[in-house]
């Protein structure tokens, strides 16, 4: 009898997380050098880690063997004082994916349910079903997370609700007085996770640690994967009340930020510098890109993130015309969108051959817009 027969069976109907496709993976495939293709499908920063992140990182490579400071004290005190709030409201995560899990180990089980909208990142329902637990997915007119409807929807099983702000992969936010209506509604035993992923390329971000400050049942998920530039490393955090904060501390696991994760972040939080260089090079891409959609016709949605969601007829051909081609974009029929693709900013150098592949894939598979 094969091995699944034994396994929790919601464990095996699960459709495993496929992340945007590597370049190295590519190349094997292809026949392709790696150094000819270019990766836009990851929201990754193009330009890289801090400088300072760099060097913090080499130094802390000398001392590999020797594990890592497991409560993270320097760096979640400097979390804490960039944020307002105390230590005991910071907590370290192996990139903030691992805070989601940790959030779904500590409140869900087969009685409750986790809330989320229909197009945001595809996780959640993942962790739910991991769990056992209930997913209710809340339809998001025009790809807009709908806090009314999201609040109309809690319910005595409802434990943890999920608002991406801004929302992979559709790159579209709701403003501080929508999130203050909604937490206006929210009940004593939910607890609100705002994942905050892209929330350092806004220009006017709205103010969630707010909640925390006030002791309110949140976390507020950041992560050093995309604006600093450190996504090979897996670290990020969580800002939340101490009382979901020390929740979550009992259920990750020792040592779950290595010590070069926690030193590149220490240093690249704080290079000021890098962060505006990496915030002007997206607004130019961002700006690029969507001037270059419309006047191609496509049907984009308008993005506050890294990235831009756009319609191509049959994404994943368009995906494998790119890629052929290497470059890579991703594919969104994961995401119940299987005309579409989301195509990441990168440098101004590797935009311009972004689109001129767009233009030969969307050629090679017909595709006429409008």
């Amino acid at each position: 009898m094969a091995i699944d027969a034994f396994a929790n069976q919601f464990v095996c109907d699960l459709h495993a997380y496929e992340p945007g496709k590597p370049i190295e993976e590519t190349a094997r495939e292809l026949g392709l050098d790696p150094a000819d293709i270019i990766k836009l499908a990851s929201n990754e920063n193009p330009l890289g880690p801090s400088p300072l992140a760099k060097e913090a990182m080499r130094e802390a490579i000398e001392k590999a063997h020797i594990y890592p400071d497991g409560g993270g004290y320097r760096l979640r005190h400097a979390i804490a004082e960039r944020q307002g709030v105390e230590m005991e409201n910071v907590v370290l995560g192996n990139g903030s994916n691992e805070i989601i899990e940790l959030l779904c180990h500590s409140f869900l089980n087969p009685g409750a349910e986790l809330i989320a909208a229909e197009h945001a990142f595809v996780v959640y329902k993942l962790m739910a079903s991991l769990f056992g637990a209930g997913y209710v997915e809340v339809p998001d007119p025009g790809f807009v997370h709908d806090l009314d409807a999201m609040a109309a929807a809690i319910t005595g099983k409802t434990r943890l609700v999920f608002i991406a702000n801004p929302n992979n992969p559709t790159g579209t936010m709701v403003d501080e007085a929508a999130l203050d209506r909604f937490m206006d509604q929210v009940p004593e035993h939910v607890v609100v996770c705002f994942d905050e992923a892209y929330y350092e390329f806004l220009e006017t971000p709205p103010d969630t640690v707010k909640y925390v400050r006030e002791g309110r049942n949140v976390c507020v998920l950041r992560t050093c994967s995309k604006i600093h530039g450190l996504a090979a490393l897996r670290i990020g955090y969580g800002l939340a009340s101490k009382g979901v904060a020390a929740i979550l501390q009992k259920a990750r696991q020792p040592f779950n930020a290595n010590a070069i994760a926690q030193a590149g972040a220490l240093a690249g939080l704080a290079d000021d510098e890098h962060i505006e260089r990496t915030r002007a090079v997206n607004r130019e891409g961002l700006v690029f890109w969507q001037d270059a959609f419309r006047q191609r016709g496509l049907n984009f949605i308008p993005s506050v993130a890294n990235f831009v969601m756009v319609e191509v007829g049959d994404g994943d051909a368009v995906f494998a015309e790119m890629l052929k081609r290497g470059v890579i974009v991703r594919a969104l029929r994961s995401y119940k969108q299987p005309a579409w693709i989301r195509v990441s900013v990168g440098t101004p150098e590797e935009n311009q051959r972004g689109l001129a592949v767009l233009d030969e894939a969307l050629e090679a598979t017909g595709f006429k817009a409008g």
